[in-house]
This record gives C-alpha cells, structure tokens and sequence, in this order.
C-alpha cells in the first residue's frame, strides 16, 4: 500500500458514507453506472486503472472486461469495502491520493478510467499529468463526472451521516468543461468525444446531470 497522505475531509467524508454509500438513494452514482456501460470503451483485455474506485461497484463490471485492474482510492472505508466485494486476484486495490504521484510505472496501463472523483479534485493538471504518465501511447482516459451546470444549481455530493442524521457535504471544486478540455490537452491528450447526459426520465431541454469525455494519449 502507498504511503497516505494526512487524511483529508474528503477522505474522513467517504470514510463515513462508505456504510450506505451502495444502497442510499443516489441517481448521479446511478446514472454514472449507466454511462460507463453505454459508452463501449475499448478496455477488453487490456490493462485498466481505475481512480476513485470506491466500493468497487464499477471495478466489478470493468473486471469482466479488462485483463487486469488496478483501483486507486483514498478512502480506508471504501477500499474495505471494495476488497470484501471483489476478490479477483487479477484486481489490485491501493490506497492512495491521487492528487499526489501515483504508485504507478511509467507507460503500465492501457486504460485510465474516473468516475466521479475530480470534482474532489481542485487542480486538475496533477491528474491529467499522472494519467498521461502513467499511459502507454495511444491509450484511453474516460471521465465522467458531475455536470458543472449541475453544481452552479447546487448539484454537490452528500450523503446522510448515520452518526448525527444530518446531511453532510462532501468538499468539492468547480471545473468548467473548458477547464477539463484544456488541462487534457496540455497534458498530452487528444480530445475524441466529449458527451452531457441527463437522467432519462427527464425532459431533452433538461439540465444534464453529468459530463463525460474521452481522451487518448498521443
């Protein structure tokens, strides 16, 4: 395991939410699921990272495809979980912050996938750095994340505390779409699709919940 960093709000949140976190009411974790299984990316049999992996509901679903896995997050709480959940010995969780170097190789994955982690995140050009570092040529970065237009209306993730009862905000930072583009770009990436999603129940001229965009490095 990686050395940790002094825990962060953050971190102390997920480590809270992280009893309730699958089965509390959630329709942007739920949503996120949906879009990372409509988006067919190109991970079969191939090397896949997975930050902010969680409680590894995603990382069971990319385990199927992938050759292998490694999940990276930073809540204690939330990896107990993920190794209870999924014991593939072709998955590897780690402990980590990945606002900070990852405890990766240069050029040792094919595939980088982050579900609703970089709004956690306040400077994004640590991850698009490590992301493309840690890369081999030609390989893939998904994001999906809180839609901004969600969070200027308030969006923001939360969860009840079973502790006090009380709704509890998770520490989060504002990005514009630009603001992911442009870091992608300079860190090294192309832009190969960028998508806004909305709940499907909801009218087309709704505001999106989440935004999603693929990368390749060059």
């Amino acid at each position: 395991m990686s050395e940790v960093v002094k825990k962060s709000g953050i971190a102390a949140a997920y480590d809270q939410w992280a009893e309730t976190y699958d089965t509390d009411p959630n329709r942007t974790r739920e949503l996120a699921g949906h879009v990372l299984r409509e988006v067919d990316l190109p991970i079969a049999g191939h090397e896949v990272v997975e930050i902010g992996c969680g409680t590894g509901r995603n990382t069971e679903w990319l385990t199927a495809q992938a050759a292998s896995i490694r999940g990276l997050d930073f809540s204690e709480e939330m990896l107990r979980r993920a190794r209870s959940c999924v014991t593939d010995p072709r998955v590897r969780f780690i402990q980590h912050d990945v606002r900070t170097a990852w405890p990766l190789n240069n050029d040792s994955a094919d595939f980088i996938v982050a579900m609703l982690i970089l709004e956690h995140v306040e400077h994004l050009q640590t991850v698009f750095t490590e992301a493309a570092r840690t890369l081999r040529t030609g390989g893939g970065l998904f994001i999906c994340e809180l839609h901004p237009m969600r969070q200027l209306m308030g969006g923001q993730a939360q969860f009840s505390n079973t502790q006090t009862g009380e709704r509890q905000m998770v520490p989060a930072f504002l990005h514009n779409v630009s603001d992911f583009v442009n870091d992608g770009l300079s860190a090294g990436f192309e832009l190969d699709r960028l998508d806004e999603w909305r709940d499907r129940d909801t009218a087309s001229n709704s505001i999106p919940r989440l935004l999603s965009l693929l990368f390749t490095k060059k």
